[in-house]
């Protein structure tokens, strides 16, 4: 059975990608408002309430920073994961001070940077979108899709990039990473019309 890997850009990775500063600005300023609130408290823990403050400017000052980085894919994962500890374990500060609301919205928010966490790390791997006789396998955030060759007008692989046309009017492309010769995209989008 005929089956062609290539490995693409993650469609989401553009979208997710811009908006990666926006959410560590995010976690920063949410980290300096529960310093202000560990600060405003009637006994304040000066301790916790510089801790959060110091974390909230570093989150906010991350993506600034980020661009210096060798390896900036670890250092976002790392960033992400200090954020949702952070938040799990401030969740707990807060719950033993009698300040559930705070608490509970502390526990979300270590939910949502770890999803947010893991979900960046998946785009950063490296992404095949394979393609055999029973149609175009795409890959997804949880799971890999199966588009079927009746599903589409056509498919062609041409300039580094790889379009999917829709029968429904949808138009797809995606990156390709990998160099491939004029002699295998020309037998690849010989298979692809075969097939449609």
């Amino acid at each position: 059975m005929k089956q062609y890997k290539i490995r693409i850009l993650h469609p989401n990775a553009v979208t997710r990608l811009k908006l990666q500063p926006v959410m560590h600005g995010l976690a920063g300023i949410l980290f300096m408002l529960n310093g202000i609130g560990v600060y405003n408290s009637p006994h304040p823990n000066w301790t916790i309430a510089i801790f959060f403050i110091i974390l909230g400017f570093g989150s906010l000052l991350f993506p600034f920073l980020m661009r210096r980085l060798s390896n900036i894919q670890s250092a976002n994962s790392l960033a992400r994961l200090v954020q949702a500890f952070v938040s799990f374990t401030g969740c707990l500060y807060f719950l033993s001070h009698m300040q559930p609301l705070i608490g509970v919205l502390l526990f979300l928010t270590g939910i949502a940077s770890a999803y947010i966490g893991w979900a960046e790390y998946k785009i950063f791997q490296p992404c095949f979108v394979k393609i055999d006789m029973m149609g175009v396998i795409l890959p997804g955030t949880f799971s890999e899709r199966l588009i079927g060759w009746n599903q589409l007008n056509n498919v062609i692989l041409r300039n580094d990039l790889l379009t999917i046309d829709f029968k429904n009017n949808k138009v797809l492309q995606l990156e390709v990473l990998d160099e491939t010769g004029t002699a295998t995209a020309e037998e690849m989008n010989a298979f692809f019309k075969s097939r449609l």
